[in-house]
Parts: C-alpha cells; sequence; structure tokens
C-alpha cells in the first residue's frame, strides 16, 4: 500500500483523484448542474484510469500480454456494461445501440490507431503476434454478420415482422456468447502457445506487487463505473448545450470516455514496445462487446428492460462497424507495424467522427 500511496504522490497525474470525491458528492447535492458535472466527471475518470493502467501492468508482468489484455478488456467493459444497464432499465435503448457501435468502432480504430501511432513514434517498426490480431479479426467479422441479420428481416416488412426480429436477436445472443466463450477456450487453452506474445518491450520499471494490484483494480473499477454513471446522466443534456447529436455523443464521447481505462494502458504499453498488449487490449474489448456485452445486454432487457431490446441497428452504425472490421483485419494481417499505419486509423475514425457531427442536435433518428 505505501507503494500506491508513493505512487501517487510523485504522479501529478494522479493527483487529479480529487475530483473523484468531487464529482460524486456534487452529483448528490447539484443533479441538475449536467454541463459542469460532465466536465468534472471526464476530468475524474483520467486518474482513474491511469490508475488502472500501473494496477493492470503490474497483472500482465506475471499473467502475460494475453491473460492481461484479457483483463483490462473485461474490466474496462464491465464499466460499460454497468452503464448500459443503467441506460436499460430507463429504456434509453437508442443510447445502449449507440454506445456498442460506437465502442467496437473506438476501440479497433482509435485506440488500435492511436497505439501503433505512438508505437511507431518511438520505434521504426514494431512487431507483434498476428495469430491474436487475425482471431479478433474473425470474431469482429462474424458479430458484424449478426448485426446485419436483423436489418435483413425487418426490411421485408411482413406481419409479425417485431416478433420475429426479436426471437432473432435472442438466438442471435446465445451463438454470440457460445462463440466467444470458445474463443477463450481456443486461444488461452488448447492452441495458447500461438498467442504467445514476444518478449521484446521494455519494463514498465518499479510495478506494484500482485497483492496490491488486484485490490487497486477492484476498487478503481467501481469508482469508474460511478463517476461514469454520472458522466452518462449528464452527457445528454450538455451535449444539447454544447450543441452535439445524440448519434455523436453515443458514438464518440461516450465510447472515448468509457474506453478511458484501457486506452492508458494500451498506449503505455506501445511506448514501451509492448504492441502484443496493445492488440490484445483494443481488439479484445471490441470483441468482447461485439459477442459478449451486446448479446448479455439483449438478454438482460428481459429481467430489468421495459421490454426487450433486439439487436437491429441503424444502417450506418452498422456500415461503420463494418468497415472497422474490414480494415483492422487488413492491418493487423502481417504483423508488424509503423506510425503511418496507425495514422491511417485514426483519420479513417476522424471521417465517421466528423460525419456524425454534422447530424442536427435536435436529430432523434435510429442508431
Amino acid at each position: 500500500m505505501n507503494l500506491l500511496l508513493k505512487e501517487i504522490r510523485h504522479t501529478p497525474l494522479l493527483w487529479l483523484l480529487v475530483f473523484v470525491p468531487v464529482v460524486i458528492a456534487l452529483a448528490r447535492i447539484m443533479p441538475d448542474a449536467h454541463t459542469l458535472l460532465f466536465v468534472l466527471a471526464v476530468i475524474a475518470i483520467i486518474p482513474l484510469a491511469s490508475l488502472l493502467s500501473h494496477a493492470t501492468e503490474a497483472i500482465a508482468e506475471k499473467t502475460g500480454d494475453a491473460i492481461g489484455g484479457l483483463l483490462n478488456a473485461t474490466l474496462g467493459n464491465l464499466t460499460e456494461l454497468i452503464i448500459a444497464i443503467a441506460a436499460l432499465q430507463a429504456g434509453q435503448y437508442m443510447l445502449v445501440k449507440a454506445s456498442i457501435a460506437g465502442a467496437i468502432v473506438t476501440n479497433s480504430l482509435f485506440m488500435l490507431g492511436a497505439s501503433l501511432l505512438l508505437g511507431g513514434l518511438r520505434y521504426s517498426t514494431q512487431e507483434y503476434n498476428r495469430a491474436g490480431g487475425r482471431l479478433y479479426s474473425a470474431l469482429l467479422l462474424m458479430a458484424t454478420i449478426a448485426l446485419l441479420s436483423p436489418s435483413a428481416i425487418a426490411d421485408l416488412d411482413f406481419p409479425g415482422e417485431e416478433t420475429a426480429v426479436q426471437r432473432l436477436s435472442f438466438a442471435l445472443a446465445i451463438l454470440l456468447i457460445a462463440a466467444y466463450g470458445l474463443s477463450l477456450l481456443f486461444s488461452l487453452k488448447t492452441h495458447k502457445e500461438l498467442f504467445a506474445s514476444a518478449d521484446h518491450g521494455e519494463t514498465a520499471g518499479p510495478v506494484l506487487p500482485i497483492g496490491v494490484a488486484i485490490p487497486t483494480l477492484l476498487l478503481v473499477t467501481v469508482l469508474v463505473a460511478i463517476v461514469s454513471e454520472i458522466f452518462v446522466e449528464s452527457v445528454q443534456k450538455a451535449a444539447e448545450t454544447l450543441g452535439m447529436s445524440p448519434a455523436f455523443v453515443g458514438f464518440i464521447v461516450v465510447a472515448l470516455v468509457g474506453a478511458a481505462a484501457e486506452m492508458a494502458v494500451a498506449f503505455s504499453a506501445a511506448r514501451r514496445n509492448r504492441l502484443d498488449l496493445s492488440v490484445s487490449i483494443a481488439l479484445g474489448s471490441a470483441s468482447q462487446i461485439a459477442l459478449f456485452v451486446a448479446p448479455v445486454l439483449v438478454l438482460l432487457s428481459y429481467l430489468v428492460g421495459p421490454h426487450p431490446m433486439d439487436l437491429q441497428f441503424w444502417p450506418g452504425a452498422v456500415t461503420m462497424v463494418m468497415i472497422a472490421t474490414v480494415v483492422t483485419s487488413f492491418v493487423t494481417n502481417s504483423g508488424r507495424s509503423a506510425w503511418f499505419i496507425g495514422a491511417l486509423l485514426l483519420f479513417i475514425y476522424a471521417i465517421f467522427a466528423m460525419t456524425l457531427y454534422m447530424i442536427p442536435p435536435g436529430s432523434h433518428g435510429p442508431v
């Protein structure tokens, strides 16, 4: 514990942790100050993400990059899952679907692209295990096909269409969860040698003891979930004040803030030439959202939602997810990277962000 306190004292970024209790207290005292809560929540998430980065790196040193990346992606997506459950209870299915699609695109384009760029600016070329990239790309492609299926049925416009879409969504949710479970068995058990990390990265210097890192992970994950929920509750009103559309909020703002903790670890790993960990976090998180988080939300909607949620997404959302998946598949096929590849991914993400930003703030079309 002394090592953790020393880390906080000597890291100026972690001094921003003081904003965590501040934003939690203000959310109770001034619940209608949406813009202020929005800004403070963003500031509070940044040091929590940094602290989560330190704890995850300590565990990755013991478990390896594959399991470390899976652990970080799971904890990061747990936050998004908690937020989405709250939105399900409120019946905000549009926000749930937008955040799902946006998280997939943000992780596979922005997080991966920024990791490749940051690592490439320090190293001329970087190598990583391409077996992991191929696996995650294949999983994302299958998930995108699953997202296309309900829309294909809906376009037929026949009696009982809504019931058919809902039944198909339920069946696809079970199928996707099963596929994700088998992918874990394949990568962590039966063929784990294919996904071994190359031993070429730098160490991060002194790391937290495993006995401190695990409780820190659990505590920080809870705090991130609390602050993120405050963020989501305030972001809609703050977006109206700042002139942002619901589509832009769901796809870009919520996705970026929700993935802040994972990004901190991925970027740090890339700068230390541990691109295996960065790729595992970015693409592992995207595939986990598509194959686990989204299906779980469909199943949970039967229990906590006002009515069941389906997997029918706005065609523009599925198109962006499909483009992100195809681009990711091309990029990760070689197992080598340079800074310009990361820049290209960021340009594609910027195109999506600019397109969504041009949607009028008052628009409430399907997402």
